[in-house]
């Protein structure tokens, strides 16, 4: 049984395509073994095989996690159930 082969394009900026060249030849890959890599992983795990993180370097639930409880906390202190602070030196440790 033959395998069929087919080709994807992708569209990088050149120092993108530069960057993974260059880690993929140290690692001992080209990029198209990179890529294939990349995919193969995606299969077997089912999943993208890294934890994705937002720009503030949280996942999506811990970063959702810590607006729910900033939120919480800002109702609290508004009702005047939460002592507010100008410093952080004010809180008792």
């Amino acid at each position: 049984m033959s395998k069929i082969e087919t080709k994807i394009n992708i569209r990088l900026d050149k120092k993108m395509k530069e960057e993974a060249q260059k880690t993929f030849n140290e690692l001992g890959l080209d990029l198209s073994s990179g890529v294939k890599l990349f995919l193969r992983s995606v299969i077997s795990t089912q999943s993208i095989p890294f934890e994705i993180i937002t720009n503030n370097g949280y996942t999506k639930k811990q970063e959702a996690q810590i607006v729910k409880e900033s939120q919480e906390a800002l109702v609290k202190y508004k009702s005047g159930k939460q002592k507010g602070y100008s410093l952080a030196r004010e809180l008792e440790c």
